[in-house]
């Protein structure tokens, strides 16, 4: 196989590189429309499952998400084709994102139901999401698990890293002897050891406070899963999509 940009992803790529460039240029903001929101915000829709998968942050971020479609990717649709590859991409998107939702409603409402249980009613609540400040003595909780309460509720997850992770995953099951590095160990390794490295160390940060910068953990371990999951159906039964 080779390195040579196929069908799919040269037209994953084109779109995401759009949304990123023209709004820049044209001034506008699509975030409340595209990014994924808490399911509880008003700015949420649930197409934003998929559009999500197109909206980047920054440079770097778009820059290493379109390195890894097409460095992990392109292997897996010249093996599977255009149209098994595209089901893959979109499953493993969607499903971090429905992952990450899961995960941050679980984290939203083990907080929501202790100020409940603390005397405050809905409505407070709401307040307190809406002004993103509180003056309340009944609050027994730290201002580190406030901010994350409230971020929860209002910051959207964008970017295709949850795609691109179950790429890297099902890349790891057929090319598992292929040895890869990371920037910070530039030590070629097999990617049967590389990949589940990364991933562990995507759901140790999501589970603890360490970590670092506003990364959508599990989004990631997420996005893997599916891959996996789908992955390991298609070696295992030879499944193929028309």
């Amino acid at each position: 196989m080779n390195n040579k940009l196929t069908d799919a992803i040269k037209h994953l790529i084109i779109i995401n590189v759009i949304l990123f460039v023209v709004p820049q240029l044209l001034k506008l903001d699509f975030t409340n429309i595209l990014a994924l929101h808490y399911p509880k915000n008003d700015h949420f829709g649930i197409w934003q499952y998929a559009t999500h998968m197109f909206m980047h942050g920054s440079f770097s971020h778009i820059l290493f998400n379109m390195y890894g479609l097409w460095a992990f990717g392109t292997p897996l649709e010249q093996m599977w084709g255009k149209n098994k590859f595209i089901f893959f991409y979109f499953s493993a998107g969607i499903g971090a994102g429905l992952i990450y939702t899961l995960a941050n409603y679980y984290q939203f409402n083990g907080i929501y139901e202790q100020l409940i249980n603390f005397g405050l009613s809905a409505n407070d609540v709401q307040n307190i999401l809406n002004i993103g400040s509180y003056n309340d003595s009944r609050i027994l909780l730290s201002n580190e698990e406030m901010i994350k309460f409230y971020s929860l509720y209002h910051t959207p997850a964008v970017g295709a890293s949850g795609a691109v992770y179950g790429v890297l995953v099902a890349f790891g099951l057929y090319f598992k002897d292929a040895k890869l590095a990371l920037l910070f160990f530039p030590v070629p390794i097999a990617a049967k050891y590389f990949i589940p490295f990364i991933i562990l160390g995507d759901l140790f940060f999501g589970m603890t406070k360490y970590s670092i910068g506003n990364i959508a953990h599990f989004a990631h371990v997420g996005g893997a899963l599916i891959g996996f999951l789908i992955a390991w159906y298609w070696k295992k039964n030879q499944f193929k999509i028309s």
